[in-house]
């Protein structure tokens, strides 16, 4: 990037009740919005979508993910996998829009063909007319190009660079602080998933979702039923942030149903839930008898896509009570849209200086700024010792 595009983050580094936010031009300039694409989502772990987008074998799936064309693709083998969408002929697209791959992939171009595990299978006519083999053609070595993933809490996290630490380790404070939910999450299907399309950077609905500060006045209906003196602050430094209640009010149907408990929990989770950010942009809940996946794929510096995903502990739960659970929580989501569309805009006021942060209230929101000024500065400093 453009040296004239770097950033001080030396005040967003400093203690909480010290630091400043992000500065305005990482909500804004494009630049910087390629900066953290690498530093950010390429050089580690982000999520991508879910299980639940191939539930079928050749079920294939296109996703633009911050410009990369990506391709979602359970294999006849019953593995999801990640390629980038691309021939390796002359990188024409692949999949255009989501279907099931019948029998192989092939490229609509010259009719190269793959496998769903992504092997090369058909070169036809690459030899001439007639003539299907090549010189400098092996196709055991231009097989689809695979992007490293990793399957947990029904989400498919990618790493494209390919040299992150493996995703266990990455996300070990994550993994250990909710071992009781590694058990089986099942997608509660076409009526537990939607699509917000908000106009802010991607940066600000984490920020939002980190914090519980703005419940009374954001969420009235459920800070009633779970108060702000009820929340806490989560905060694991360079690894996640989030909050907790100690208040959670399981579901009742009218004919008196509700979602079985997940198996196993403790009992603190009889009343307890959970909300954390996986850095960069993955935002998780938990709670005694449903958890959510909320993908955030940022669709430049002012858009983002919010893909929501509601599980259950088991595949068959009441249908009326899925789709009023997806219902109340789309309304708590949609209450915060005004928000962060509200911010994205107040970016572009001169002179802010990224605003400041309440010692108390907003310490997941500054951890998160943190680490991201964290991941840029180490990319800088690996970028000028590579010069």
């Amino acid at each position: 990037m453009s040296r004239d595009t770097l950033t001080d983050l030396s005040l967003v580094r400093r203690p909480v009740q010290e630091a400043n936010g992000l500065p305005n031009a990482h909500y804004t300039d494009q630049g910087l919005y390629d900066e953290e694409r690498d530093a950010l989502f390429f050089a580690g772990w982000a999520g991508l979508a879910t299980e639940a987008d191939v539930p079928e074998p050749g079920d294939a799936v296109p996703i633009s993910f911050l410009g990369l064309p990506l391709l979602l693709l359970r294999g006849k083998d019953g593995l999801v996998r990640v390629f980038q969408n691309i021939c390796r002929h002359r990188g024409m697209i692949l999949v255009d829009e989501a279907r099931r791959i019948q029998g192989a992939l092939r490229c609509p171009y010259h009719s190269w063909c793959y496998s769903t595990a992504g092997k090369l299978v058909a070169t036809p006519h690459v030899g001439g007319p007639g003539m299907n083999t090549a010189e400098g053609i092996d196709r055991d070595t231009l097989g689809l190009i695979e992007v490293r993933s990793h399957l947990w809490f029904g989400v498919v996290w990618i790493n494209v660079s390919g040299d992150a630490p493996d995703f266990e380790d990455a996300n070990a404070a994550l993994l250990d602080r909710w071992a009781e939910f590694d058990k089986p999450l099942y997608h509660g299907g076409a009526d537990s998933r939607f699509q917000l399309d908000v106009e802010t950077n991607w940066k600000l609905a984490v920020e939002n979702y980190c914090e519980s500060y703005h419940l009374p006045w954001v969420h009235p209906g459920l800070n009633a039923i779970s108060r702000l003196e009820d929340h806490y602050n989560i905060e694991d430094p360079g690894k996640l942030s989030g909050q907790g209640t100690l208040v959670y009010r399981q579901m009742t149907g009218e004919n008196g149903a509700q979602f079985p408990d997940f198996e196993g929990l403790s009992d603190r989770w009889d009343t307890a839930a959970e909300y954390i950010t996986a850095f960069p942009n993955v935002m998780l809940g938990v709670h005694r008898d449903h958890a959510f996946a909320i993908i955030l794929r940022p669709q430049g510096t002012m858009q983002t896509e919010e893909h929501v995903h509601l599980f259950y502990s088991v595949p068959d739960t009441d249908a009326a009570l899925r789709a009023r659970n997806a219902k109340q929580w789309k309304e708590v989501f949609v209450e915060d849209i005004f928000v962060v569309e509200g911010m994205q805009r107040g970016r572009r006021a001169v002179g802010f200086d990224g605003g400041r942060f309440s010692p108390a209230m907003d310490g997941p929101t500054h951890l998160f700024h943190d680490w991201v000024a964290a991941r840029l500065q180490t990319a800088r400093a690996m970028a000028d010792a590579a010069e």
